[in-house]
């Protein structure tokens, strides 16, 4: 299984607010260390905050944080959320559908692949926490 850029996005976004914790942080600095599109970032954030991940505060002083702590923020549920896992494969049209035994493994090899990311939350990514912030600083 491969996860899409959308979720790279994603977790990429709250790996640095976790690294950058308690600072309000901006899409563009973000875009700017990871080197990727401020629009496709800002989709995102505005998808993050919505789902409340992230919290957005606008104006003048305003950014971008994490909502709640990190060892809260479940990589299975962002993962769950981010590439909304639908079917592997699109089964309705083929033929053999009815008999095929398939669908269910697949779905099987998805939840599989997904309990690995709840075992984890984005503290768990920042336990290298000043190396992090050394080469975000660095980028």
């Amino acid at each position: 299984m491969r996860l899409t850029r959308y979720t790279d996005y994603a977790i990429r976004t709250l790996t640095y607010l976790g690294a950058r914790e308690p600072a309000v942080c901006s899409i563009r600095e973000i875009a700017d260390a990871f080197d990727i599109s401020q629009n496709h970032l800002m989709k995102v954030v505005q998808d993050l905050a919505n789902v409340g991940f992230i919290k957005s505060t606008r104006g003048r002083n305003g950014g971008i944080q994490l909502a709640r702590p990190a060892g809260e923020i479940n990589l299975g549920d962002l993962l769950r959320h981010t590439e909304g896992l639908t079917d592997l494969i699109e089964c309705s049209g083929c033929v053999i559908a009815p008999a095929c035994s398939l669908p269910p493994i697949l779905s099987e090899a998805t939840r599989a692949f997904v309990s690995v990311f709840e075992k984890y939350t984005i503290a768990d990514l920042l336990r290298r926490r000043r190396d992090l912030q050394a080469l975000l600083q660095a980028a």
